[in-house]
């Protein structure tokens, strides 16, 4: 099934409809505002945050290259992204990218990852540097930027060497199943649940020293924190109900904060899981496992453990509430995993080579994005919440963006593959300058492309440096070598 891009929408009003009908089917009431502000908007209402004052409502996402070393340390292409955060004159950069907190914590061999403490202490100080050159190369004071890193343990999707080497929270039938997990796959014990907790520390303690602003505990993505708020079958003091199974989170956050005073912490969230979707073999839409044989669910966080196609944020908003009372204000919203429902955490116009075509409108999937912040920041206003979602949207994200910062139902507005193909688009922005067309990332999925077959991650068909790349050339290969011999149903 074909579905029109917001791309192909060339006037306000076209573009302002197809938002509403998908709302309004819904239930929910969401447009756009057709006049941009600039300076004078929403986007560049300041906000005040750790005795500091943002300068504008753009926040840059966590964005992989996997191009560091295989001893977990950054090479030039991630500094190159890293200036690139810089130059796009978000007031927030939040995590720049996932870096692993130990060795085998890390998704793919070319993750950062914290290997060894005095390269650690080198490469933190060397990315933000490279954020502070960015900001100079756009004109802007290079300290003014409020920076965070992203600490993370991919758990089950661990792959430090290339190959799986899942480190699991829980057993769940439909979650081993989706993974290819065994069922007498050894769960981590928690008496390792506590030693990583000291790692999340170190790090934390080495991303202050660096200069950091703030830490991000990760807890999205399907990784190992995120998989501990859904562990309702998990034994022992880190699993079944509420409590337990946010533990290990509160837990790790609270010694962070004992051992860093002073450094701020948030937590990217996914307020949601979402039922495992598979390839069609025939090239058709994404199809949704069948929950049937695994109701009532003993595994979830976010999810109607018996309609598990329908989610019950009511422990996510209990989290951000509890989290807030623990001092920790910064909030970013996600749904889903990109291991398990592509379609909604990442939508595209063209899904990755490895992917399927999205069972529904992809700018469905953004909306329920967005409707989910909303409800995250109205069941707790004190939180300073981040959105997700928005570059699919593409030159009409701003004008969604600027409705949304307006009503107060998300604090700023998170960029994640839109900085890879154009990351002063903030700039032009606040500016009132013209949108630079041909620099808009169009979902192509190439950044998704480039590692799943063993290549660096970055804009291929927009960026000149990854275009002409030899992994460029070997990935315009792989891709004409895919599509030839499977081809998708029109």
């Amino acid at each position: 099934m074909k579905f029109r891009s917001p791309g192909q929408h060339k006037t306000f009003g076209s573009m302002d409809k197809h938002v509403r009908e998908l709302a309004d089917a819904l239930g929910e009431e969401l447009s756009l505002e057709e006049a941009l502000e600039g300076t004078s908007g929403p986007f560049a209402a300041p906000l005040s945050l750790q005795g500091r004052t943002l300068s504008n409502r753009f926040a840059m996402h966590p964005m992989e290259g996997w191009d560091g070393t295989t001893d977990g340390r950054p090479s030039e292409l991630t500094l190159r992204r890293w200036r690139a955060f810089g130059r796009s004159g978000a007031a927030m950069i939040w995590g720049g990218e996932a870096f692993a907190v130990t060795p085998e914590g890390r998704a793919n061999p070319r993750q950062l990852a914290l290997v060894n403490e005095e390269n650690t202490k080198e490469d933190l100080a060397l990315l933000i540097g490279a954020i502070r050159e960015g900001r100079v190369e756009s004109g802007l004071a290079p300290k003014d930027a409020f920076i965070g890193l992203q600490m993370t343990h991919s758990g089950r999707h661990a792959r430090p060497h290339g190959t799986p080497q899942p480190i699991i929270a829980a057993h769940a039938t439909w979650l081993d199943e989706h993974t290819k997990v065994s069922a007498d796959h050894p769960l981590i014990g928690d008496d390792e649940l506590q030693a990583l907790t000291r790692s999340y520390v170190h790090l934390a303690q080495l991303a202050q020293q660096a200069g950091f602003d703030f830490v991000d505990v990760k807890a999205c993505h399907g990784y190992l924190i995120h998989e501990l708020l859904g562990a309702r079958s998990r034994p022992g003091p880190y699993g079944g109900n509420y409590a337990g199974r946010t533990r290990f989170l509160l837990e790790t956050i609270t010694a962070i904060q004992d051992a860093c005073p002073g450094l701020g912490v948030g937590v990217r969230l996914c307020a949601g899981d979402v039922f495992p979707h598979r390839v069609d073999p025939d090239g058709g839409p994404g199809v949704p496992l069948d929950a049937t044989p695994h109701l009532p669910l003993n595994h979830g966080w976010g999810m109607d453990l018996q309609h598990p196609s329908q989610t019950n944020s009511a422990e996510p908003e209990q989290l951000t509430r509890d989290l807030v009372d623990r001092g920790v204000c910064l909030i970013n919203v996600t749904l889903g995993s990109p291991y398990s429902c592509p379609h909604l955490q990442r939508p595209a116009r063209n899904p990755p080579i490895d992917g399927y075509p999205p069972p529904e409108d992809p700018l469905l999937s953004v909306l329920r994005q967005v409707l989910m912040t909303r409800r995250i920041k109205a069941a707790c206003p004190g939180a300073i919440v981040v959105g997700t979602g928005y570059t699919y949207l593409q030159e009409w994200f701003p004008h969604l963006a600027q409705a949304e910062l307006r009503r107060g139902a998300v604090d700023l507005v998170g960029l994640g593959r839109m900085v890879l193909s154009y990351p002063e688009m903030p700039l032009d922005l606040l500016a009132n300058r013209d949108i630079q067309q041909s620099r808009i990332c169009r979902t192509f999925s190439d950044c998704t492309n480039g590692p799943r077959q063993g290549l660096v991650s970055g804009c291929f068909p927009l960026d000149s440096h990854y275009r002409q790349s030899e992994d460029g050339k070997r990935l315009r290969l792989l891709k004409g070598e895919r599509t030839a011999d499977h081809p998708r149903k029109p």
